[in-house]
């Protein structure tokens, strides 16, 4: 066996020991060892994508969903670099991502050798770990080199803070296993690993806990959840408990039961925020998405940070362990425990928590009546009917621009939805191909039905996503894409009132869903009344859905629901 091809079997083998189960793969010539030897191996299911940056996408919403390391693969060169904007969201948002870039030998760089970059520590600070592995050089100890090296990367890409690692893999020719011309060298030693199965180094068992943090009984308390992957329970529970109101971001997953799904406006309403400052404010995940949590944060008495078990980690940063957007982060523990005096049985209420729930009440209202008082779909309609309708099981991803915020702005609180986006650096980069991702890890964790709700620039940002070869599989997802026909975030920003808006910001495309979906030949459908949703979503495959909005209305509609809670807000003074 020639040297290239056994570094690859080992390799994979090795990974496949540690857990991988699934491995995107970009095509190239440079990384046929490692191809080969994915698709060759009976426990990991191989996706083939055209497309380098599509192909990240897609093994990192496999990922986020399935909590699991997935493994992608490229060739040398322009290809390594496609796959930096998913890494970063990576390492931003806490995936675990298995980066294997092959690469020319040592004697091939900087000579001009075609297809040859600097790939060493290309990822730079946003990997968890960076190795070059080395040539395949016939040497004593090579492969305890190799499987020790897949251990380590897969432990530090599931560590305290999960997130990607980078192994660079230098393959010299020949490339497959049947290209030996017999006058080079031979691979002889034995390649295999534990005769039980298990990987070169067993798993470390769970680090002990420090014991939480005893939160101290006051009235004016409030939870913020953030986006973050995360579970919920424990702050749902607190807030039951002591009354304190809890802020929920829609990708948080904890906007159920008693939950604020208003504050949006409610924080933006003439005098709430001021009326309502907190003395205490417990905030998990990554509290970034509105301007408003922001400066409610900034206005905190005290802020006790929750890290969700980073902090304490040995493999952790503390530096990046923890999210403190608005720099006001008093406190940063691993967990929290209610108050001491917190009673189960008679949990707490008081004019603070009863304040929040009349708000939350009168708002509510106000912002279901104003998108129930026409029968068309508007883009906060969408967001609110869509989340509401979708079946118990389901999975929602959620693009980063306006359709999250739409949501957050609209979406009442329930159960039964899994949220996932891209947050961690909130891109446009890759969305379609991170959904259609999502939704297949989600069919084989649940066997739960997938959508996602995206804006007409991120789906034409991420085209070739939907370019899915004969015989590779398939998702079952709905993609319901809002088509204002430029970028609509913009239309409430400052820019909105710039001579050059319009080519510059607005940028108009002029291109119908319906063509997108002809290309990748994907079943259509066009919805304008809020009535034909629910028959819309219906089917099975990878499906189109398309509402057609108009960006000065989408913009209208949202001054409305935040007049209407002004109002309501007003009148409970």
């Amino acid at each position: 066996m020639n040297p290239s091809t056994a570094l690859a079997r080992v390799l994979v083998d090795e990974l496949a020991r540690c857990g991988l189960a699934e491995a995107v793969i970009a095509p190239g010539s440079r990384s046929t060892p490692l191809a080969l030897a994915l698709v060759a191996h009976p426990g990991i299911r191989v996706h083939v994508r055209v497309d380098e940056r599509s192909a990240s996408f897609l093994a990192l919403g496999m990922a986020r969903v399935s909590r699991r390391p997935v493994a992608i693969v490229c060739t040398s060169g322009t290809a390594a670099a496609n796959f930096h904007p998913a890494v970063m969201e990576a390492d931003e948002s806490g995936v675990p991502l298995l980066v294997l870039t092959a690469d020319r030998p040592p004697e091939l760089r900087r000579t001009g050798a075609n297809q040859t970059v600097d790939q060493i520590g290309l990822y730079g600070g946003a990997v968890r770990m960076f190795a070059e592995v080395g040539t395949p050089d016939p040497a004593p100890g090579m492969v305890a080199y190799w499987r020790s090296l897949v251990c380590r990367a897969w432990g530090s890409a599931l560590g305290g803070r999960p997130g990607p690692v980078h192994l660079n893999v230098a393959f010299r020719d020949p490339l497959t296993p049947d290209q030996s011309s017999g006058d080079g060298p031979e691979w002889t030693a034995p390649l295999d690993g534990r005769s039980d199965g298990g990987p070169w180094i067993g798993r470390p068992g769970p680090r002990s806990e420090p014991a939480p943090y005893r939160l101290p009984l006051v009235e004016r308390g409030v939870i913020v959840c953030g986006d973050g992957d995360y579970d919920p329970a424990p702050f749902l529970a607190l807030s039951e408990l002591t009354g304190w109101p809890l802020l929920a971001e829609p990708t948080s997953n904890a906007r159920r039961g008693g939950a604020i799904s208003t504050y949006r406006q409610l924080l933006a309403a003439p005098g709430f925020a001021e009326a309502h400052v907190p003395e205490l404010v417990v905030s998990v995940g990554r509290p970034n998405l509105s301007r408003q949590i922001l400066a409610f944060l900034r206005g905190a008495e005290r802020h006790v940070v929750v890290t969700a078990g980073s902090v304490g980690d040995p493999d952790a940063s503390l530096a990046n362990a923890f999210s403190d957007p608005a720099r006001t982060a008093s406190d940063v523990v691993s967990a929290v425990a209610p108050p001491t005096e917190a009673d189960w049985e008679n949990p707490v209420r008081t004019d603070w928590s009863r304040s929040w729930e009349r708000a939350e009440a009168a708002a509510r209202r106000a912002v279901d009546g104003v998108l129930d008082s026409e029968d068309g779909l508007s883009e906060p309609r969408l967001a609110r009917d869509l989340a509401a309708q979708l079946p118990t099981g389901s999975l929602l991803f959620a693009g980063s621009s306006m359709p999250i915020r739409d949501l957050d702005a609209t979406m009442r609180a329930r159960c039964g939805v899994r949220l996932v986006g891209n947050r961690g650096v909130s891109g446009i980069d890759g969305t379609v191909s991170t959904a259609i991702g999502a939704a297949m890890a989600h069919r084989s964790e649940s066997e739960g039905r997938a959508y996602a709700l995206l804006g007409d620039l991120a789906m034409l940002h991420d085209q070739n996503g939907l370019i899915i070869g004969p015989g590779e599989p398939r998702p079952d997802l709905a993609i319901v894409v809002v088509n204002n026909d430029g970028g609509g975030i913009f239309s409430g920003l400052e820019q909105a009132g710039h001579p050059d808006f319009e080519r510059v910001f607005g940028t108009p495309h002029g291109v119908s869903m319906e063509r997108v979906a002809a290309v990748a030949d994907l079943p259509y459908t066009r919805v304008e009344w809020a009535t034909d949703l629910p028959k819309a979503l219906l089917g099975e495959g990878l499906r189109i859905v398309e509402v057609r909005t108009t960006r000065s209305g989408s913009a209208s509609w949202r001054r409305r629901l935040q007049d209407a809670v002004d109002e309501a807000v007003a009148s409970l003074a």
